[in-house]
């Protein structure tokens, strides 16, 4: 149970649970306590009424048109009434007014034989109306310290004349039953509050939940997004951990690329002990075959010389291509990343090896599913494509093919170039210095354009690494960081 609304519904329905049982509680103990007294009291002058009426009509079935036996109801009060605690009544007729009245259980030192005044018009009216009506009533009067609970029945055998009961009970009970009521009420004012109080937070933070979610999936490439407080304290807790994680993360990036950079100068150094007698072999060579050919101009006749300096200009262009070449490695590469029509761009470099490739019959082909654009320097990393494109044509049988292939690694967010031949491959004592300056297998090159090709690979912040083609030759792939533009 993971869900906070899940959970926060739980704790509602288990709020509404507990409120109802409060309710039920609330309720026994009202009905057990004094709440139950005004009810009991009703009861039992109903009771001790309806009583009186019903013996006295078993007692004198047959005398409907005489006048009221008033000894047999003083004797019907006695008795009905010593049964019902803290319960007076007598009997009321229209013509003679109050035959009787009995209070056996009343606790005063003697014994009681008048009838309240004060309460006594309400009585009067109460048996008229049950005599009058021939139906039973009963009456509740609220006062400040007590409840007064009246009853009257009508005498059947006898019209206008009318049996009362009354007792009373103390004002708690009301005041219980009011509280009883009032407490429910809160109860459920509780519960529609709380209700109403859990959704409130629970909707406030899902929309600021949902905020960061959308915050979060708007970030674009392998940006951190910078996340808004909300306002809620633990969600801003995992806002400010979040927003201190990618500060803390931009700067390891930014120390990861000065290592990377303090890398990168640290293998010009190391490379550049090896690469100075190489450099020398390679500037002591065409230096030697132009001082020869100078010697044997001199020495021989007259009209000879055009033959000698065609030959100089040719090691002079070799000399300078070495130099530019040199150059190229050693001064830092200064990138200008920009949107790239991948497509296009992959298509014109295909396009560069052409002549070579038709010239040596060997097949070109461009594979994998470019997107539309991405953003990196085009002239650096066309040189870089050119030079493996032109070692793959160089390397690859007659009739043989080159492919340049493209396909997006997503959870890595780089953009895989790969240029393969059908050649021999790479020998297995070269492949360790394969992209070292000078490190070649041909006896034409100087092995300058792998070296080059890696350099820029690292500058744009990828890589660049040879693989064994399946089924034989040549793989090298360049990968390069990549983003949509």
């Amino acid at each position: 149970m993971r869900s906070l609304r899940i959970q926060l519904t739980l704790f509602w329905a288990l709020l509404l649970g507990a409120c109802a049982l409060v309710a039920v509680v609330l309720t026994v103990l009202y009905q057990s306590g004094s709440g139950a007294q005004v009810a009991a009291g009703r009861a039992r002058v109903a009771q001790a009424c309806g009583d009186i009426a019903a013996r006295y009509a078993q007692s004198v079935p047959d005398v409907a048109a005489d006048a009221p036996r008033e000894d047999l109801l003083r004797v019907l009060l006695h008795v009905v009434l010593l049964e019902a605690p803290r319960v007076e009544g007598g009997v009321w007729s229209a013509s003679g007014g109050m035959l009787g009245y009995a209070y056996p259980t009343y606790e005063g030192s003697g014994v009681k034989s008048d009838v309240p005044s004060a309460e006594e018009p309400l009585i009067v009216e109460m048996a008229r109306q049950a005599g009058a009506g021939r139906q039973p009533l009963v009456n509740l009067v609220r006062g400040t310290h007590e409840v007064l609970i009246v009853a009257a029945c009508p005498l059947a055998a006898h019209p206008d004349t009318a049996v009362w009961t009354m007792t009373r009970v103390h004002a708690g009970a009301i005041a219980a039953q009011d509280s009883l009521r009032a407490g429910i009420g809160i109860l459920a004012l509780l519960v529609v509050v709380s209700g109403a109080w859990l959704g409130w937070v629970l909707l406030r933070g899902l929309r600021q939940v949902g905020r960061l979610e959308e915050a979060l999936a708007g970030a674009g490439g392998d940006t951190v997004p910078v996340l808004e407080r909300t306002g809620i304290r633990e969600l801003d807790r995992i806002v400010d951990g979040f927003n201190g994680f990618g500060a803390r993360l931009q700067e390891a990036r930014a120390r990861l690329q000065e290592a990377l950079a303090q890398q990168h100068r640290d293998m010009r150094l190391t490379s550049l002990g090896r690469m100075t007698a190489s450099v020398a072999h390679e500037i002591r060579n065409p230096i030697a075959a132009m001082r020869l050919k100078v010697d044997n101009a001199l020495a021989a006749p007259p009209g000879r010389e055009a033959g000698a300096l065609t030959a100089i200009g040719t090691q002079i262009d070799r000399l300078e291509g070495l130099v530019q070449s040199l150059l190229s490695l050693v001064q830092p590469l200064q990138l200008a990343p920009r949107a790239v029509d991948l497509p296009a761009w992959l298509q014109e470099r295909l396009e560069a090896v052409r002549p070579a490739a038709e010239a040596r019959g060997v097949r070109l082909a461009l594979r994998g599913d470019a997107p539309p654009q991405a953003v990196f320097d085009p002239v650096h990393a066309a040189r870089a494509v050119d030079n493996l494109l032109d070692n793959a044509v160089r390397h690859a049988p007659e009739g043989g093919e080159a492919v340049l292939s493209v396909q997006m690694d997503a959870a890595r967010a780089r953009c895989v170039l790969a240029v393969e031949d059908d050649g021999p491959g790479v020998p297995e004592n070269l492949r360790a210095q394969l992209f070292e300056p000078f490190a070649t297998g041909r006896t034409d090159g100087n092995g300058l354009g792998l070296a080059l090709a890696r350099e820029v690979a690292l500058a744009h912040g990828g890589e660049l690494r040879y693989a064994p083609r399946e089924g034989g030759g040549a793989r090298f792939i360049l990968e390069l960081p990549w983003r949509a533009s």
